[in-house]
């Protein structure tokens, strides 16, 4: 099955073929602080034609209520029900299993802040360093928790060897909850560098605790399905873009949408060419196209 590549001559009918339209933000609508082409200006003609949008991120670092800071001071006309965050799922989540105990929080000041909006408790973030070497460490007072009935983890850049150790112990006892808000590899940014993202950080603690992590962000349907409540989708007129095939893309196809993918963030086309090759069929987007904005470009033309 291979990708096709969008174009004017097949724009209108693609508009017209969907009601809803699902939008990973890093790499589709901004790349670090730069907004990408004539994205603000696409979805908010998507969403005056009468689209229904929401903005799927993984990225746990902040809360709805900031993500609707930054959509809006950019221009998007956007409302928080229209946001979904991995850690937003996360909160919901232990909320809904009227969670009591203390959640170990691997984490960001935005992650913690989620978790409390919804009455969860959890560990303090921050810097969690060494002042000895392991030996030391590992046979002084290490300082673990009795309360603690979750290991949580998001984007930390502040993780370190103690944070591991500690999760890995936390996570011995069987009872205790292990969840992630997202696997994702690396960061899309404006400059030219790998910069990890919070998958090799559950990796980490998967890999020291011998235990796996259930992940809420794409491409788990949670994300999904946590929209689905809010209001009334159909799944084949709903139309998911995204920059990285194997979170995106996937999410996309596990929730039998339609999935574009812009070429403006962590997939190139030399990784599309790669994967149909390979016939990865769950990683091949159904369309393609350089940047959200050639939407609008090709509608105009």
């Amino acid at each position: 099955m291979a990708a096709v590549k969008l174009s004017k001559e097949i724009a209108r009918v693609f508009v017209n073929s969907f009601d809803t339209v699902l939008f990973d933000c890093d790499g589709v609508l901004w790349a670090g602080s730069k907004v990408l082409h004539r994205a603000v200006e696409t979805v908010n003609y998507l969403k005056d034609s009468g689209k229904q949008i929401f903005y799927v991120t993984n990225n746990s670092t902040k809360t709805r209520a900031q993500y609707l800071e930054k959509l809006t001071k950019l221009g998007f006309n956007a409302d928080e029900k229209e946001i979904a965050t991995s850690g937003y799922l996360v909160a919901s989540y232990l909320e809904s299993i009227n969670f009591q105990q203390t959640v170990y929080l691997i984490g960001s000041k935005g992650f913690a802040e989620e978790l409390q909006n919804h009455g969860i408790k959890h560990t303090q973030i921050g810097p969690d360093t060494m002042a000895t070497d392991m030996p030391s460490y590992v046979n002084g007072q290490i300082g673990l928790e009795s309360e603690i009935g979750a290991v949580v983890i998001g984007f930390d850049e502040h993780l370190s060897y103690p944070k591991i150790l500690k999760a890995a112990n936390y996570l011995a006892n069987p009872n205790c909850l292990f969840l992630a808000s997202n696997a994702d590899e690396t960061f899309p940014m404006e400059i030219p560098l790998v910069v990890p993202g919070t998958g090799v950080m559950v990796k980490a603690v998967e890999t020291a605790s011998q235990r796996t992590a259930k992940v809420f962000g794409k491409p788990s349907v949670a994300m999904f399905e946590a929209i689905a409540k809010q209001c009334k989708i159909n799944p084949q007129r709903t139309l998911m873009i995204g920059d990285r095939c194997n979170t995106d893309i996937s999410f996309g196809k596990n929730c039998q949408l339609t999935t574009l993918l812009v070429l403006s963030g962590v997939t190139s086309l030399k990784h599309l060419e790669q994967y149909k090759h390979k016939e990865e069929h769950i990683l091949v987007p159904d369309f393609y196209t350089d940047v959200l904005g050639d939407i609008l470009d090709f509608l105009e033309q």
